[in-house]
């Protein structure tokens, strides 16, 4: 059985939890609390440790990238409890598409080899275990930002893009 430390980072998008494992960060969330952490340790099958010491580079990039001042995140993370497809798009996304841009869906779809159409490259975006340290906010449609299931959901995939400064912010953005 695998075994998964939490840590918490508050954020101005809500606490963001990040589950780890000995191998690197398996799971993130726009939210901290027992259902959740129960929810992520039921998905991966794992149980729950108590190490701080695993927790503190993600926490701190988190920390970091929520404040501005990190554009690559450089915490491990570990693609074996995802499907050959979550790793296969997810992967290439997380190698391809730097702080600030964005991809099309359809654009991800043949990047990746995947051989699925853009439709299901936004499926594979809602089931991202992995949120924010895996962009998959830097995914968007052809004709707009598209769906976002995250936090609260376009809404966070918008304030993520202005953060990076792919969007311009909005009188009422605040760091």
């Amino acid at each position: 059985m695998v075994d998964v430390a939490f840590g918490s980072v508050p954020t101005p998008l809500g606490d963001v939890l990040a589950a780890l494992t000995s191998d690197g960060v398996a799971a993130t969330a726009f939210q901290d609390g027992d259902r959740v952490r129960r929810e992520i340790l039921d998905r991966l099958g794992a149980r729950a440790v108590d190490d701080p010491g695993r927790t503190a580079l993600a926490r701190e990039e988190l920390a970091a990238y929520f404040a501005g001042r990190l554009t690559g995140f450089t915490v491990p993370v570990d693609w074996r409890l995802m499907s050959a497809l979550q790793r296969r798009v997810l992967g290439t996304l997380y190698q391809s598409v730097a702080y600030g841009k964005v991809t099309t869906y359809g654009e991800l779809a043949v990047s990746s080899g995947a051989g699925v159409p853009a439709r299901a490259i936004g499926s594979v975006m809602g089931s991202n275990p992995i949120p924010i340290i895996v962009p998959c906010h830097r995914v968007v449609a052809g004709n707009g930002l598209g769906g976002f299931s995250g936090g609260d959901g376009v809404d966070s995939k918008r304030w993520l893009l202005t953060l990076e400064g792919h969007l311009p912010p909005t009188l009422d953005w605040e760091l």
